[in-house]
C-alpha cells in the first residue's frame, strides 16, 4: 500500500480526474505491484545453509534391473504372438494406437482390445512366476 501511495505522490499527473478514475489507477497500480512482488519471490533461488554434508546419491542396482528385465521378457514369451507384438509396438517401441494399427495391419480398435487382453495375460503370467505388485 505504501508503494502505491508513494507512486501516486511521485506522479500527480496520473491522478487527474480528466484522465480517468483515480480509484481505478490506485487499484491497478497496487495490483501490478503485488504481481511484481510475487514474480520476484517465485524466481529467487533460496540459499541453504547447513553444517551437515549431503547424503551420497543412492546407487542404482543394475543387477536388480537386469533380473526385472529378464522376468518381463520371460513373461512376454509366455503370451500369444498377437498379444506380444501389440505390447512391443505400444510399450517398447512407443507407438500410438494408430501407429501400431498401421504397422500391424489391423484396425485401431483391435489394437486397443489386444492391448487390454495382453496386459491381463501379462499380469497373469507374472503372477504365475511369483511376481506380485
Amino acid at each position: 500500500m505504501q508503494e502505491t501511495l508513494l507512486r501516486a505522490w511521485r506522479h500527480p499527473e496520473s491522478l487527474d480526474p480528466r484522465r480517468g478514475s483515480v480509484r481505478a489507477w490506485l487499484f491497478t497500480t497496487a495490483r501490478n505491484l503485488a504481481i511484481d512482488a510475487w514474480r520476484r519471490r517465485s524466481t529467487r533461488v533460496g540459499e541453504v545453509f547447513t553444517d551437515e554434508l549431503p547424503e551420497p546419491a543412492e546407487t542404482v542396482d543394475e543387477t536388480e534391473r537386469a533380473v526385472e528385465a529378464w522376468t518381463v521378457a520371460e513373461a512376454l514369451n509366455r503370451l500369444s504372438p498377437t498379444h506380444r507384438e501389440v505390447l512391443v509396438e505400444c510399450f517398447y517401441q512407443g507407438r500410438s494406437v494408430a501407429e501400431a494399427a498401421a504397422r500391424l495391419g489391423v484396425p485401431p480398435g483391435t489394437v486397443k482390445s489386444r492391448t487390454h487382453y495382453a496386459l491381463r495375460s501379462l499380469r497373469l503370467a507374472l503372477a504365475e512366476m511369483g511376481v506380485t505388485g
